[in-house]
């Protein structure tokens, strides 16, 4: 298998440090708010990477931290506490703020067929971790003390600059929007580990530690979990292209400094999803969640078809028009395979050079729309029985995850009556007025995949 590696800058043969089994980390949300679908589009690639690996024959690990600490937003203490900020705007705890926007990250990936890794970590839940790596990084001289914080010496790491390929000079306060200045640090450039003096001072999270009650840095969390979940050596580590600096570079520094050797061999970065505007981010024009998508008719997975649609290290511009081209070829697609004959009839003559040709687009730095385009040729190859080709986009909708083969949505009696009597209890807090409770029913019901829908005769469901 090849993949493109950002720190070797160029396309590897992908070998793990042990034989079948692969060791991945993934960067997760930070969640004070909702995730738009340019977040979504890395986890649909990484999804696809993980369970690619898997068809492959590998047994893949997967762990990916959930960052319930949102005022670490740079390098420096500096910036705004997004987590603070969001429980102020909705009267609601930080922890509180941390359980809905979780909770609404996963229904998201759950309709767009992004599985949930194996170990999902939230980073306020391992302090003590962190704790130890920083106590061993001071005790080898890789950081030092400074007015009640503790720093990384950038200057004490080896090949600093190699996965971002930048220089010194791009690190100085003001070249860099996100860089600015800390007059606690011997350097400009070197990063925070743990804050026991802040400007957040009234924040709710904090812990004890050695140096005094504050909070873990921003990069830290992810070494530690991985540490943790993985151990010592990673074969693979995941995320945007905006993570590659500093965040990903500054695991790097920290990890193989702890450790005292090369951490992980493999980084693989997604691009961009951009707008009209440039990156898509939640500050700017439209906030396209996935449920806005839904709003105005989308199916999920016609946007997860969208991304396949472009390899994953190539930047992709969404507009809703090149939305409706995608919705448009995916319901086509959905059809097509919806009019096949379901009569059992199994013909082998070609199921391997088919299989063979999905491999290798897996193998090719996971190009997507090649794997597509053998659904495609399937569909019109007619050496092929219709269940053989059933068959065969069955096995490889194993990694596309695009619900090609239509599923059968019945629910049975005692949950039918059970989502009856939770529409009745509903209705009957909307005409007391007791809107809270009503939307608490239907978050209820939407969290385990049943969807209201509020007609003007009576309400009805459907299974998402």
């Amino acid at each position: 298998m090849k993949l493109y590696n950002t720190l070797t800058k160029q396309l590897e043969t992908f070998t793990p440090n042990e034989k079948n089994t692969v060791r991945m980390y993934t960067c997760g949300p930070t969640v004070y708010h909702y995730a738009h679908i340019g977040n979504l589009r890395t986890y649909i690639f990484e999804d696809i990477l993980e369970k690619g690996l898997e068809y492959l024959g590998y047994n893949v690990l997967r762990v990916m931290n959930v960052t319930d600490v949102g005022h670490l937003t740079n390098d420096s203490d500096t910036g705004e506490d997004k987590m603070q900020k969001s429980a102020i705007r909705e009267q609601k705890s930080v922890y509180e703020i941390a359980d809905f926007y979780e909770n609404a990250f996963f229904l998201d990936c759950n309709k767009l067929n992004i599985r949930k890794p194996n170990v999902v970590e939230r980073a306020t839940k391992h302090i003590d971790t962190y704790i130890l790596m920083i106590k061993k990084l001071l005790d080898e001289g890789y950081a030092y003390q400074s007015n009640g914080n503790i720093y990384f010496d950038v200057s004490k790491a080896n090949n600093y600059y190699q996965l971002s390929g930048k220089n010194p000079k791009d690190l100085f306060v003001g070249v860099r929007e996100t860089v600015e200045e800390d007059k606690n640090k011997r350097n400009p450039y070197d990063f925070g580990l743990w804050f026991t003096v802040s400007k957040f001072s009234n924040q709710e999270m904090k812990w004890d530690s050695p140096w005094g009650v504050g909070y873990p840095g921003w990069h830290i969390e992810c070494s530690g979990i991985s540490y943790k979940f993985l151990g010592e050596y990673l074969d693979i580590h995941c995320g945007g292209v905006d993570n590659i600096f500093p965040h990903h570079t500054n695991e790097i520094a920290q990890s193989e400094a702890f450790l005292g050797h090369k951490w992980c061999n493999y980084w693989i970065h997604g691009e961009h999803l951009n707008d009209s505007q440039g990156k898509m981010s939640k500050s700017k024009g439209e906030f396209l969640t996935i449920s806005l998508l839904e709003e105005k008719g989308y199916n999920p997975l016609a946007y997860r078809f969208f991304c396949l649609n472009s390899h994953y290290r190539n930047q992709l511009v969404f507009s809703y028009e090149s939305l409706n081209s995608a919705q448009n070829a995916y319901n086509k697609l959905k059809n097509k395979i919806k009019k096949l004959d379901r009569t059992p009839n199994l013909h082998d003559k070609k199921i391997d050079y088919y299989k063979d040709k999905f491999k290798t687009a897996i193998e090719n730095d996971l190009n997507t729309s090649l794997m597509i385009t053998i659904i495609y040729d399937i569909l019109k190859d007619s050496e092929l029985t219709d269940f053989t080709k059933l068959y065969l986009i069955a096995d490889f909708d194993k990694v596309l995850s695009l619900g090609l083969i239509e599923e059968d949505k019945t629910v049975d009696e005692e949950i039918e009556l059970m989502i009856m009597n939770k529409i009745k209890e509903r209705d009957l807090a909307k005409k007391e007025k007791n809107y809270e409770k009503a939307d608490q029913i239907r978050n209820e019901l939407f969290a385990r995949g049943i969807k209201i829908i509020d007609g003007k005769e009576k309400t009805t469901y459907e299974i998402i």
